[in-house]
């Protein structure tokens, strides 16, 4: 079980660290609900499936979401300008 939680702490730094160093949002945006799915991995490796869920529905899903509608909304006025 030792070897399974390195593991997913090793995933969840290495997503936080891509999400970090790219510069372009919408890729940040899409990383970041790989980082959200990773860190879901972490949360039922470490027995919280509670919080996995949670994580799940807010950080792999809404939370990117949110970001791109609004990008998207903000090019669009960029657009019309």
């Amino acid at each position: 079980m030792i070897g399974a939680q390195i593991a997913a702490l090793g995933l969840v730094a290495a997503t936080a660290l891509a999400v970090v160093l790219v510069r372009d949002v919408v890729r940040q945006a899409m990383l970041y609900g790989i980082y959200g799915l990773s860190l879901v991995v972490l949360f039922v490796v470490f027995q919280a499936p509670d919080v996995a869920l949670s994580e799940l529905v807010v950080a792999t899903v809404a939370f990117p979401l949110v970001i791109l509608a609004t990008l998207a909304r903000v090019r669009g006025r960029e657009r019309d300008e």
